[in-house]
């Protein structure tokens, strides 16, 4: 490169540095200086798009909207395997594999079921540790 290219590129970046405010001018016109918000979700409600929720709730419902719909399957499954033993009409592969199913369904329900409690009791817990306050509480 020659000369003039490699000043008019320093002249570019340091122009445009000068016009960059810097992160404490920005944080002192957000009000991100709030004690109280110890994630600094008052930063970036506004200026981001974003959200001002609590991510911890918001994982909280996402893992308890997947749970329900895998117990939802689950409960499908279960009526399922049902009907297909009541119309296996004495055929006992049919009957076999209907008591498959349905002893799958069953293990995946208790499960599943397992999952909500332990992930609802974690997720509380954790809520509670790092927040002081009730699970799910604004």
């Amino acid at each position: 490169m020659n000369r003039a290219k490699i000043v008019s590129i320093i002249f570019l970046f340091a122009v445009s540095l000068s016009f960059t405010p810097s992160a404490v001018f920005v944080q002192a016109e957000m009000g991100c200086d709030d004690p109280g918000d110890t994630l600094g979700l008052g930063c970036v409600e506004g200026y981001s798009g974003l959200s001002k929720e609590d991510p911890r709730i918001v994982l909280a419902r996402i893992i308890n909207i997947a749970l329900r719909l895998l117990g939802i399957v689950a409960t499908v499954l279960i009526i399922y395997a049902g009907f297909r033993w009541m119309t296996a009409g004495g055929n006992e592969e049919s009957v076999k594999t209907a008591q498959k199913v349905l002893t799958a369904a069953v293990i995946g329900l208790i499960i599943i079921l397992s999952a909500f409690v332990i992930s609802n009791f974690a997720l509380r817990e954790i809520s509670e540790a790092v927040s002081r306050n009730q699970y799910g509480a604004p």
